[in-house]
């Protein structure tokens, strides 16, 4: 069997291993390596932006945060909050029981829970820039332009894609029916519930502000 660490030079430590087969213990299959090819899509469009792994951020950092970037779609990851948030938790949780510093953690809770958070993400360091630039490569292809001739299929090739963002959504709108509050206004998660008319409905903003402090002027 291949080893996709040597193949894909991933870095190679005793914490990635278990990241890695936490994601694909977790399930579902298709997450699990839509994770992977968040990695491999993220280094790459980092490196089209003059980032190198170990000069221009932590590459360990990136690998952690993309491979854990969905586990609050999983069961174990199915929390009270949103999904990115959920995930995030968990994903701390995990790298404290295995002796991360608390620097890392930071970096990795964030680039977990602002993954979907357009306008945002990319304006923060590094490997949450490019957890979420990854993310948005593999779902719909966004920045995939910037990725080296040939990548693409190999990365599917080794992990193949078996319509991820479609099982991806159906478990977010999932999740969302079962717990409306997963799906808050002005979230992705939220514009999701409202394109596919799930979750709690909608307030109209206008309506909030009037309603605010009545009586006060």
């Amino acid at each position: 069997m291949s080893d996709h660490f040597a193949e894909f030079s991933m870095p190679d430590t005793d914490l990635t291993r278990k990241a890695y087969d936490l994601v694909f213990s977790l399930g579902p299959v298709p997450l699990a390596r839509h994770s992977v090819r968040t990695y491999l899509f993220g280094r790459a469009i980092g490196e089209s932006r003059g980032l190198r792994p170990g000069a221009g951020y932590d590459d360990e950092t990136l690998f952690l945060a993309s491979l854990l970037h969905d586990v609050g779609l999983t069961e174990r990851g199915d929390g009270g909050g949103r999904f990115e948030v959920d995930g995030a938790d968990l994903a701390a949780g995990f790298l404290c029981q295995n002796g991360a510093d608390d620097e890392r953690v930071r970096v990795v809770w964030e680039a977990i829970a602002l993954h979907t958070s357009v306008g945002i993400a990319h304006r923060m360091r590094p490997e949450i820039a490019l957890t979420h630039a990854g993310t948005g490569a593999d779902i719909v292809a966004l920045g995939a332009g910037a990725l080296p001739a040939g990548l693409a299929d190999r990365a599917h090739a080794a992990f193949p894609r078996e319509d991820a963002g479609r099982r991806l959504t159906e478990i977010m709108l999932d999740q969302i029916v079962r717990n409306p509050a997963k799906a808050p206004i002005g979230s992705f998660p939220g514009e999701l519930a409202r394109q596919h008319g799930a979750g709690a409905p909608v307030p109209e903003w206008a309506k909030l502000v009037a309603a605010a402090w009545p009586g006060v002027h």
